[in-house]
């Protein structure tokens, strides 16, 4: 009889816990994550058993790492290196890759040469597929003998219940891997209504008295009418002339149609950004209530179970702190997509 595998992970740059949790819903125990934002610290802790180091990860030696790894244990190594100088609005930066933030995917490198793990996984933004940073750090994974797999997901095929797109990378030492198949259809994604329909009404400015995450901003008057004018999916074209703002009105404002825009009940979400919070900012007005998304629904598009804690009862909660949170995190559901793979990888390889 082949004996249970034994896997742990620690997870780099890991925020408030997305990718560990969905790591450990998949069957991956996580020992440590490390995140430079101590902040992230309570919500990482409570709710995934981790331990949480409060560190540059510029400064972490493969040697503090390795101590966390048991020596009959698969060690894996995951990560999402801060996405900015990858994304899309960044495009405009000169000389992005010799920035700080650029250097980050060679520590990932360096801690990976340190810690020899199995297995090594890393999530980020689709554009950094790319850039040559990232061409260069693949070359040489494959140089040091890891097998190699990357994908652009959509991550409605698998089961998120938002619009969001993400680079997945997947390298083992064992031979080769690659995430599962998608495990959604158009005609079964799931939608906004699935996921934060049956959460209890609010109204503009208004705070629920079941749960603390549950409010909203009060809207300006102005912003107000605006969001009651605005159809599911609509733009600013829908409303009146003395809605719309100058910028609209500019040959340079007609591109940002989502903008002060509302969700639609029947199809997933737009990508959940660290301003989901500002009805101003993208689609983030609520499908039928006048308002933007509360922490609790934007947690939830983010696949984060309900009950996940993300900060003490007593704490003061700060809109901007948690959003940013939020925003950045893993999606706990894609999280959950990288251990099924690494999984069902291991079951292939692993002689027992």
């Amino acid at each position: 009889m082949k004996k249970q595998l034994k896997i742990s992970a620690i997870d780099l740059f890991c925020g408030i816990g997305g990718l560990t949790h969905g790591l450990k819903k998949a069957g991956i125990k996580v020992r440590a994550g490390i995140d430079l934002d101590t902040n992230c610290k309570y919500a990482y802790e409570i709710n995934n058993d981790a331990q949480f180091i409060g560190a540059d990860i510029t400064t972490i030696k493969g040697s503090e790492l390795n101590k966390f790894w048991e020596d009959n244990e698969i060690p894996v190594l995951v990560g999402c290196a801060p996405c900015q100088p990858f994304s899309a609005h960044s495009n405009k930066i000169k000389d992005k890759e010799n920035g700080e933030k650029w250097n980050l995917i060679n520590q990932f490198l360096r801690i990976v040469k340190e810690t020899n793990p199995t297995i090594l996984s890393m999530e980020n933004v689709p554009n950094l597929s790319n850039q040559i940073v990232f061409k260069d750090f693949i070359k040489k994974l494959e140089k040091i003998g890891y097998n190699i797999s990357y994908k652009n997901v959509y991550c409605p095929d698998y089961g998120l219940p938002q619009k969001r797109r993400r680079l997945v990378l997947l390298a083992s030492q064992l031979g080769e891997i690659s995430l599962i198949p998608p495990t959604h259809k158009p005609e079964n994604y799931k939608t906004v209504r699935d996921a934060i329909g049956d959460l209890e009404r609010i109204k503009n400015g208004e705070k629920s008295k079941k749960d603390k995450l549950h409010f909203t901003a009060t809207l300006s008057e102005i912003n107000l009418k605006r969001i009651t004018a605005s159809k599911p999916n609509g733009t600013w074209e829908d409303w009146n002339e003395d809605l719309k703002l100058k910028c609209h009105k500019k040959k340079s404002g007609k591109t940002y149609k989502s903008v002060y825009g509302r969700m639609a009940w029947d199809e997933p979400s737009p990508t959940i950004t660290t301003q989901f919070y500002n009805y101003g900012t993208g689609r983030f007005g609520h499908p039928i209530q006048n308002r933007a998304l509360t922490i609790r629904e934007a947690s939830i598009l983010q696949s984060f179970p309900p009950g996940y804690k993300f900060i003490e009862e007593e704490k003061e909660i700060v809109l901007t702190r948690i959003g940013t949170h939020i925003g950045n995190a893993v999606p706990v559901e894609l999280g959950y997509v990288i251990g099924r793979s690494i999984i069902e990888h291991l079951k292939t390889f692993h002689n027992g």
